[in-house]
């Protein structure tokens, strides 16, 4: 007899199945935006495991997300097709690699190895390796994986520390951390599926030990250590673990699984803890590259304006200068509503307290008076409402005639 509202027998479900439930609710709603909330309750799983799926996705490019707060999500062409198959398979499913280095490199990272030059990500964008170590960054990544020592990546938000781990190594399982990232988030967790019945469901940690997958702690200094704990035993000599949620069964890692974590010092909440650090034994500063900004056609002003600011950072005056992430940005944004509203937006994302010397330094390098963050203004008449930027209205045209 089974007490209502506790788990029943855990029978196994194959991973990625919850990944399908959020992309199957968002494909079914294409013109809403749907928070983590809102699928949590509709599929009756738990917030961080519905949070998990639904970032697969869009780093898959199967879901975007939309706003800076809470993240939104919504479906995109691929969200139907992902819909249709679960791809990651729990343990006893899969047939596990035969071999370490040998299987693992010539599946998913033989395409990166040597590679210098553009590298295609997962979610289709570009990574343009750097050296590290005489040695192509994703070569080296590569090479530290087959020697099986952990890497450690620190550096502010946005210089491309997950693009490097997805550049190099395609057979990648991301953990998305925060402060709310439980031991369920990473091993599993019991959810009801479609019938109501509990099933274990199997988290990216054990996915990745027993498929021979290297995993990413992204923002790893933002998880309890109580919780990265969980992670230790599958790192050191005994490359195990125990779910002691799931009967206390021990899962083994499959040579090729691997370890590798991102650090933004600076952030607010960010411990690397002594525990932590000690686990990874190479650790590499990732910094922004502004020669590969400059080769990108970023507008050369607005790179001298990082590259100023970075220095007043590493000086200890400011807390914040922009990275290529927020080049990109501005270069997206200066495509679409000109250079004006791009260099206020740059102003615009800036923190509050860095704000003034931002606005100063892009003053200066763009040879303007005033620049403040791009702010609604007065409501345009209903004739000019819809007019492109920098059209002039068919009345004053044909006033100038």
């Amino acid at each position: 007899m089974t007490t209502t509202g506790t788990p029943t027998s855990p029978a196994r479900t194959k991973g990625g199945e919850l990944r399908a439930k959020v992309a199957r609710l968002l494909a079914d709603r294409p013109t809403d935006t749907l928070t983590i909330g809102d699928m949590a309750r509709q599929l009756g799983h738990s917030h961080g495991a519905v949070r998990n799926a639904a970032l697969t996705l869009v780093r898959r490019g199967e879901a975007d997300r939309n706003g800076t707060g809470q993240p939104e999500f919504r479906a995109n062409a691929k969200t139907a097709a992902a819909a249709q198959t679960a791809v990651i398979s729990p343990p006893g499913t899969h047939t596990p690699r035969a071999q370490t280095a040998t299987t693992r490199t010539t599946i998913p990272a033989a395409a990166t190895r040597g590679q210098t030059g553009p590298i295609r990500r997962a979610g289709g964008q570009l990574y343009h390796p750097r050296e590290l170590a005489d040695l192509p960054d994703v070569e080296a990544l590569n090479r530290l994986r087959d020697a099986d020592v952990p890497v450690l990546l620190y550096g502010p938000p946005g210089t491309g520390k997950t693009s490097l781990v997805e550049a190099a190594f395609p057979d990648l399982l991301t953990v998305a951390g925060d402060g709310d990232t439980t031991v369920g988030d990473l091993i599993g967790e019991y959810t009801q599926d479609d019938a109501g019945a509990y099933v274990f469901q199997y988290g990216p940690l054990v996915t990745a030990m027993t498929e021979g997958r290297a995993l990413l702690i992204d923002d790893a200094t933002l998880i309890s250590p109580k919780v990265l704990a969980a992670l230790y035993p599958a790192m050191d000599g005994r490359r195990q673990i125990q779910v002691k949620a799931h009967k206390g069964e021990t899962i083994k890692a499959e040579p090729g699984f691997y370890v590798v974590a991102g650090h933004n010092p600076g952030v607010h909440g960010a411990v690397l803890t002594e525990a932590l650090s000690s686990r990874f034994s190479v650790q590499i500063q990732i910094g922004t590259d502004y020669d590969l900004a400059l080769a990108l056609r970023i507008d050369a002003r607005v790179v001298r304006v990082a590259q100023h600011l970075a220095r007043q950072v590493e000086l200890g005056e400011l807390g914040w200068a922009p990275q290529l992430r927020e080049l990109l940005s501005y270069q997206k944004t200066e495509a679409v509503l000109g250079t004006k509203a791009a260099l206020a937006n740059l102003v615009g994302i800036a923190p509050l307290e860095d704000r003034d010397a931002v606005s100063e330094a892009v003053i200066k390098a763009a040879g303007v008076r005033k620049i403040a963050p791009l702010t609604l203004g007065k409501q345009l008449p209903a004739s000019a409402a819809r007019q492109p930027p920098g059209s002039t209205s068919s009345a004053h045209r044909g006033r100038s005639r």
